[in-house]
């Protein structure tokens, strides 16, 4: 069975806990924030709602993990939320009260997962549902993450080992579960788990979009993400600094010929707005996004026109307007929905282009100066392959700009993009 692009047929859009909460985010910030996405952004094509790691740790309090601690767990070795951070799930009901008012407001739901099984399962050799094996026996003790204590992977070769796989995808599918991100997975590359989360979502009953952190993913496995995920990351953690956007654009330019519907590599989430309420990465607290708006202007329009998926990450009801506008321009995310074809069209010095086509017959156009005063970027409509009288329309500012018929030349700010649709 492989991944299809019925699934994820256009790059997922949503939010994703994990930047302004860290391990902690609450069942009261996961409504609140899904609420703000209802009324504000889901008629622009947001979507997702993804409670990020750890929701089965009673005491997380932030981005730092604490080691070896008990972890809310069924019989079978599945983790289940904390019921102190999630009342709803109270009585077994696991996350489905909360997804049920997830979909309620018109979303999906979705949920962080570590690849393996509890390495506190392991220890008490508890039973798998639908087989005789126990956690014992399929965990490969050797296994482990290098940053988080939870669990043991599992040997792919075992008796039992689809069957756990299958025990906790067929929860995951009684709760409403959408979407489920699998962390400690794509680097080092676990292609044998990997195929059993494949089986065990196709198997599962429900369609979930199947989301492969964290990064970079290994370039020469394009074609079995391509075959057994919808999503993957093709960087590393990715956060609010320049020299993390500026090499965005090497890893966009090496992944772009592997995008498409059903499989999106994925660039990470989107700090903008509020973010680090409860989060300590890089030694840097809570905070406003420390990209400046030119630089915040980049960010969505690279990710825009690679076509990644788009999750962002910060405290949505304390977006600014700013914030909005950047993830409610129309003729932004429609690059998102109907563009295709997106690559890199050259690369000298500090600048860069970028081009995508529409499904109207029109072509998109982004310039980006990585400089650092500001500059004209001029693209001779030849290397566009277009002739004629080209009329140029500036995305982001939703304005036409008059007509073209040798080049376009657009002044760029530094840091700064400029994104035209050309027809």
């Amino acid at each position: 069975m492989t991944a299809t692009v019925e699934i994820a047929s256009s790059p997922p859009m949503g939010w994703n806990s994990w930047d302004c909460y860290g391990a902690s985010v609450t069942e009261e910030e996961v409504l609140g924030n899904a609420a703000y996405m209802s009324e504000h952004m889901k008629s622009y094509g947001w979507e997702y709602v993804v409670v990020d790691i750890q929701w089965y740790e009673p005491d997380a309090n932030s981005s730092i993990y604490r080691p070896f601690v008990p972890l809310a767990m069924d019989d079978y070795a599945r983790l289940i939320p904390a019921i102190n951070r999630f009342p709803s799930a109270e009585q077994g009901r696991g996350f489905g009260p909360l997804a049920d008012q997830i979909h309620g407001m018109g979303l999906k739901f979705g949920i962080h997962i570590m690849r393996g099984i509890p390495r506190q399962a392991v220890h008490a050799n508890t039973p798998i549902l639908g087989t005789s094996r126990t956690a014992r026996d399929i965990a490969s003790t050797t296994s482990i993450c290098s940053w988080n204590t939870d669990m043991y992977g599992i040997d792919a070769t075992k008796e039992g080992a689809q069957a756990y796989y299958n025990s906790i995808f067929e929860l995951y599918a009684s709760w409403g579960v959408d979407f489920v991100k699998v962390d400690d997975i794509s680097f080092p590359y676990s292609e044998g788990e990997i195929e059993l989360i494949r089986n065990a979502i196709d198997h599962c009953g429900r369609n979930m979009v199947l989301s492969l952190s964290c990064g970079p993913a290994p370039l020469e496995k394009a074609e079995h993400l391509k075959t057994h995920a919808n999503m993957w990351r093709m960087t590393a953690d990715f956060w609010d600094r320049w020299e993390d956007l500026f090499d965005e654009f090497y890893k966009c330019a090496l992944w772009q010929e592997h995008v498409g519907p059903g499989h999106w590599p994925d660039a990470d989430m989107l700090p903008l707005g509020h973010i680090a309420l409860r989060s300590y990465e890089h030694a840097v607290g809570d905070r406003w996004t420390r990209f400046t708006k030119d630089e915040q202007v980049t960010m969505m329009t690279l990710w825009c026109i690679f076509r990644s998926p788009l999750m962002v990450g910060g405290e949505l009801r304390d977006n600014d307007e700013w914030t909005l506008s950047l993830l409610t321009n129309p003729e932004v995310l429609r690059l998102i929905t109907h563009s295709f074809g997106g690559k890199q069209l050259f690369r000298s010095g500090s600048h860069i282009a970028w081009t995508a086509k529409d499904q109207d017959g029109s072509m998109y156009l982004a310039v980006f100066n990585t400089g650092v005063t500001a500059d004209y970027i001029e693209v001779p409509l030849s290397k566009l392959q277009l002739e004629g009288v080209i009329h140029v329309r500036d995305v982001w500012e939703r304005a036409e700009l008059g007509q073209a018929e040798r080049s376009i030349s657009l002044r760029t700010l530094p840091h700064g993009a400029r994104l035209v649709k050309l027809t």
